[in-house]
């Protein structure tokens, strides 16, 4: 395919922007600086030895700070993978750029820093994870995972084409990253996204390193046992916790067989999630696999391990496997750094080294992130920039990610939109302290009732202080002295010696949430359930196949309890009336108790890709006067598109001619296995029923 020539001028009276001081004098139009970003997805600052880490070593990530700067206090404004890619590209907080959470689909259409980047000349590519639902857009080429993508000889969507791909994740990655910084066109610039999907859980490492820290015992952070005794119910209510919450085949790589699961039965069980990524591996890779992990499991399942001696074993099998994944990365950081020496791109790339959010390795006994707590709000920013400062550790300016998009403008010496809410970072990688940078940084979590089960919350953070508001279903303050309280442990918000800085903070708190236009949380609320009256309330309901109990409606006979979903669906879903089956087809015998007339039938289902949940094939009806017999009544279809990424409702509705009966009887058809073309391949698909009305 020809490629595109680009426009070579800059307009720098377009409306509504800024213009960047540099602009005049950055670099020549005929040598802009490239750009480079590397991002990972979950890697913990703990995790990077430049970062101080006591776990391993990152020569290759740990060479990039030597030859730039290091930032400590780097932040994200909504510690989760979708939103905090949102937040990069557009320079805005997720509620202005519409990513509220993983559920949501990014809205491609708004200004992103990759379009205006290519509409003054740049070359432009993403390779690796994309994890926005929308189709890339403003870039030249990409080769993207679809959702969270494999480890092992994952898919890629290459321009829409998608293909499997042998290999390693993160080493194909690169791989595709380096082709096309070989084939672009040398006389004009680029920008090259460059997106891991490593250390993201399952954390499967690849082929060289499945040894790697093997007979080592590495250290429990000390707030491995923390028992969140000061801490708001938040704290204590997440599921999220390594003791607790890991899948035993999916997360820790036990196989589990049938004879086998008496004994792990109060343990998290899931073996065809397990045996789908496992089945993905050529027979070569699963030899190699086994070899690795087979004699541990066994020594593990004949140890019987309780208690604590559990807790840390699960420990050390994470931990060792989340290090092996980083590993990989490290030596392909070190790839793409030799490539821009041995290619003289070195003197004229901004790199950027990130991951989207920070990650807990065991502190407060947790893994994944969410809270505004230190490990998951903080995330590693490394930037080695052309004639910048070099084996610089920044340990006072706080920097946010939506500071990267003006930050990639301003390199490029392109005007800086008004609307962007981040603030360039370049005087500061000149060496420079603005009088006029920020002294705090604002948070807000939108993901709430969801995985893990982290309450909504919105702070803020000082150099001192950190105070944290849980909201929603909760209202519950927190207040962390983080000089004197780096762990987090003490929460001192009804402590009277801090009650002044309580109100100062709130103060701040208000005018950060004004500034960038956040001032209403409840826009953002899951809308409530709606009572409904309709002939149908009080039947008794026999289900074939039982419902998940975590998913029971709150009651047996939910479908008919007067009480359905919102009529607006937006964000996650308050489950709380909508019964859930896992797999099965929903089969029902209802039972009215009486002889009553129907006019019409109307069943609503859930769709929402994001949690595996689809809508039924069809909805099948019937009736009966002795609820053996049942008399046909029709068979309703699915009409909405089953790879939809939005969250909707379809209603299954029927018209029963004023039939006369007692008893009903009502199949809902499962698609029981996720597809292949969603990120659960092969896992069960999950049928979520809501009222079932009759009038």
């Amino acid at each position: 395919m020809q490629r595109r020539k680009f426009i070579k001028d800059i307009s720098l009276t377009a409306a509504g922007l800024a213009v960047s001081p540099y602009i005049f004098n950055s670099c020549s139009p005929k040598k802009k600086r490239n750009i480079l970003f590397i991002m990972t997805d979950d890697h913990a600052f703990q995790a990077i030895s430049s970062y101080g880490s006591k776990l391993n070593k990152t020569p290759n990530i740990d060479r990039l700070a030597k030859e730039g700067m290091l930032f400590e206090q780097s932040f994200v404004t909504n510690s989760i993978c979708g939103p905090s890619r949102a937040c990069m590209l557009t320079g805005k907080y997720n509620h202005i750029n519409g990513m509220l959470d993983n559920s949501t689909t990014f809205d491609g259409s708004q200004q992103t820093f990759v379009k205006i980047l290519k509409e003054h000349g740049y070359q432009t590519a993403i390779v690796g994870k994309w994890h926005l639902k929308s189709e890339p857009t403003g870039f030249d080429y990409w080769n993207i995972l679809p959702g969270q993508g494999y480890y092992y000889n994952p898919d890629f969507i290459e321009m829409g084409e998608k293909k499997r791909i042998e290999g390693y994740v993160t080493d194909l990655t690169t791989d595709f990253a380096l082709n096309w910084l070989d084939k672009r066109d040398k006389s004009d610039p680029f920008c090259l996204l460059l997106h891991h999907k490593a250390p993201h859980r399952n954390w499967m490492p690849g082929p060289e390193y499945l040894d790697k820290y093997d007979n080592e015992k590495l250290p429990l952070p000390e707030t491995f046992y923390d028992d969140y005794n000061t801490r708001s119910e938040s704290a204590k209510t997440q599921t999220m916790k390594i003791d607790e919450d890991m899948y035993i085949e999916y997360d820790l790589k036990v196989p589990i067989s049938e004879d086998e699961r008496d004994q792990f039965k109060n343990e998290k069980l899931d073996d065809q999630w397990w045996e789908n990524i496992f089945s993905r591996m050529t027979e070569e890779q699963r030899i190699e696999w086994n070899k690795a992990y087979d004699d541990e499991n066994e020594q593990f399942k004949k140890a019987n391990l309780k208690g604590k001696e559990l807790a840390e074993w699960k420990y050390q099998r994470y931990i060792k496997d989340y290090l092996r994944c980083v590993a990989s990365v490290d030596d392909n950081v070190g790839r793409v750094l030799d490539y821009l020496k041995e290619n003289n791109l070195d003197d004229n790339t901004l790199v950027v080294y990130t991951s989207d959010q920070g990650f807990y390795l065991g502190e407060h006994g947790w893994f994944d992130k969410r809270f505004m707590y230190e490990e998951s709000h903080k995330t590693p920013l490394i930037i080695r920039a052309p004639n910048g400062s070099k084996g610089i550790v920044n340990k006072e300016n706080m920097v946010v990610n939506i500071d990267y998009a003006p930050t990639f403008l301003d390199y490029a010496g392109v005007a800086i939109p008004n609307e962007m809410q981040g603030k360039s970072l370049r005087k500061i990688l000149d060496g420079k302290n603005p009088a006029d940078w920020r002294k705090a940084v604002y948070y807000h979590y939108f993901e709430y009732p969801a995985e893990h089960g982290v309450k909504r919350h919105y702070g803020i953070r000082t150099e001192r202080y950190k105070l944290i508001h849980f909201y929603y279903d909760i209202d519950a303050w927190e207040l962390y002295d983080l000089e004197k309280d780096p762990h987090e442990i003490n929460n001192i918000y009804n402590n009277n010696e801090y009650q002044n800085i309580i109100v100062e903070l709130k103060s701040e708190l208000q005018k950060l949430r004004e500034k960038y236009d956040d001032t209403d949380e409840t826009k953002y609320l899951p809308k409530g359930n709606i009572k409904v009256d309709h002939k149908g309330i009080g039947a008794t309901v026999i289900f074939e196949h039982p419902y998940a109990s975590k998913y029971s409606g709150n009651n047996p006979n939910a479908l008919f309890d007067g009480w359905r979903g919102p009529e607006e669906l937006v964000s996650h879903v308050d489950f709380s009336v909508w019964q859930g089956f896992e797999k099965n087809d929903l089969i029902a015998k209802v039972d009215f108790g009486k002889e009553i007339e129907i006019n019409k039938i109307s069943a609503g289902f859930l769709h929402f890709l994001e949690s595996w949940i689809f809508l039924p094939e069809f909805v099948e009806y019937a009736y009966s006067q002795d609820n053996r017999n049942f008399v046909n009544l029709g068979k309703v279809s699915r009409k909405g598109d089953i790879k939809s990424t939005k969250l909707l409702r379809e209603m299954y509705e029927i018209n029963a001619n004023k039939i006369k009966t007692q008893y009903l009887k009502i199949i809902a058809k499962n698609i029981g296995l996720c597809p292949d073309w969603h990120q659960g391949f092969g896992k069960p698909a999950w049928l979520f029923a809501d009222e079932v009305i009759i009038k």
